[in-house]
């Protein structure tokens, strides 16, 4: 994270040949980026995603990018000013690699705008970026040019949060496939096993975890299978 521009890397004695001798299913690639990262910078990043994609194609192997989005000049990203520029960034990166060149499969994304700021939303603080319809403007015009399938990831945030942003992303319609999501269901319980230990965690996952699992399941009812995005029919 020190380095200018997040440069991403691979590890050095994996390719995708050798994932698919291991038999994974499917590949998936994180990077951190930006369109307002300097061109040199994203130049490489886009070589990078280019050679990887093409590796999939060859090995006949779903690709997953996930892209998460940053502030060049180091500032906060679940701050305010980020949040007023975070649907630009998370739109314009997803335009960027639904390109054929980088021969992605699903594309793993941020939601559009930070429910915090969003006026009158449940897990709103009083600082108000966008209104609810601006909001919802923001989920349409992101999914609008994704050429992609892609999925929703959480970004660390509260299971609270995420669901929210669910909601309004079920609202505006948005043509999304479901989530990848982590932390957003258990990271509640990492204070509880420093306290309580492994059991303690166990009890909590078993309870506000399968919640929180729960509480997503619900939020993403108005997903749209992947084929769809890509007008497949599927006959069966």
């Amino acid at each position: 994270m020190t380095t200018p521009g997040r440069l991403p890397d691979l590890l050095p004695h994996v390719s995708v040949k050798r994932l698919v001798d291991w038999g994974a299913d499917a590949v998936k690639i994180l990077i951190y980026y930006t369109p307002y990262e300097e061109a040199s910078i994203n130049d490489v990043k886009h070589a990078f995603i280019e050679r990887i994609g093409a590796e999939c194609e060859t090995y006949e192997i779903p690709f997953f990018l996930e892209f998460v989005g940053y502030d060049p000049k180091g500032g906060d990203e679940k701050g305010f000013e980020y949040a007023k520029a975070k649907p630009e960034i998370v739109r314009k990166s997803m335009e960027e690699f639904s390109k054929a060149q980088y021969r992605v499969d699903v594309l793993k994304v941020e939601v559009p705008i930070n429910a915090e700021y969003v006026e009158g939303s449940a897990v709103y603080k009083g600082q108000k970026a966008y209104t609810h319809e601006e909001a919802l403007q923001h989920f349409r015009t992101a999914a609008a040019v994704a050429a992609k399938p892609f999925i929703y990831l959480s970004a660390g945030v509260s299971n609270a949060q995420f669901t929210e942003s669910l909601k309004m992303a079920s609202e505006a319609g948005t043509d999304y496939s479901g989530v990848l999501c982590g932390r957003a269901t258990w990271k509640e319980g990492i204070p509880v096993y420093a306290k309580q230990g492994a059991k303690g965690l166990e009890d909590w996952m078993q309870r506000e975890g399968v919640r929180n699992i729960n509480a997503v399941n619900d939020a993403l009812r108005s997903a749209s299978p992947w084929y769809a995005k890509l007008g497949v029919a599927v006959h069966g």
